[in-house]
């Protein structure tokens, strides 16, 4: 009996770390009940590790899905819009793309538990394109990824013959048509993840997994001169896209 108290004892701040740790997802009650989340939240922790669990209150909430925000997805009756309150989490952040991206959606609207499709892709509207001016400094950003990138990345011409192989270089990324994305979020994307700690973002290493190289710190201030200095590079030539027969 003595064993099994402390056991629990010992499991108890356990529990409430994860419970501390965990995205807070705010949704209506009339989305809850439909069971929506019982369906796709597994699967995204089941796949990033990430822990989301749902609040009762939308001021306790890292995201909230209700009136607000990006259009997400619709039912019969309403479109349900994303908003994103933590912007500086992480996991909130991988999480907010996650269901953003292909695959969550197909998550999302692969969920009919009765036959019937539940909700469906958002109603298109007319988008009004907006430049997103870069303004780090391109110096700085040099100087950072020829510190701290040039290890695995080509980011220079001359950079081009030392690269690892196996890694694309920064003008290889920067003719993909995502390529800002990438850099603004490359620290939660693979590998970098398991070894980059950026200032007041990423959580420290847990001690049972610490990084398995000499870890990479970086501010924002340098992410965002980074971002200006790939912005600077000349795109490699990636080709015409390939035709399937």
């Amino acid at each position: 009996m003595r064993i099994l108290s402390a056991l629990c004892l010992a499991l108890f701040p356990l529990a409430a770390f994860a419970q501390e740790d965990a995205v807070r997802l705010y949704a209506p009650p009339s989305l809850v009940d439909t069971g929506v989340f019982k369906h796709i939240l597994p699967r995204f922790s089941l796949k990033t590790q990430v822990r989301v669990t749902l609040v009762d209150a939308a001021n306790d909430a890292d995201l909230v899905i209700g009136p607000d925000g990006r259009a997400l997805f619709q039912d019969a009756v309403t479109t349900w819009h994303l908003e994103q309150r933590d912007t500086d989490n992480a996991k909130v952040a991988r999480f907010a793309e996650w269901l953003r991206s292909d695959v969550g959606q197909r998550t999302l609207f692969g969920y009919a538990p009765e036959g019937a499709a539940l909700f469906q892709p958002p109603a298109k509207t007319e988008t009004v394109v907006v430049a997103v001016e870069i303004s780090g400094d391109v110096g700085l950003g040099a100087e950072v990824s020829a510190l701290k990138c040039a290890r695995c990345h080509a980011v220079t011409e001359a950079g081009r013959k030392n690269d690892i192989g196996s890694t694309p270089s920064f003008f290889l990324l920067r003719g993909m048509g995502d390529w800002q994305e990438r850099f603004e979020v490359f620290y939660v994307l693979k590998p970098h993840g398991a070894f980059t700690q950026i200032d007041g973002v990423t959580e420290p290493f847990p001690p049972e997994r610490p990084s398995p190289i000499v870890p990479i710190q970086m501010t924002l201030e340098e992410v965002e001169a980074v971002l200006a200095y790939v912005e600077s590079l000349p795109p490699a030539d990636l080709g015409a896209p390939l035709e399937h027969q």
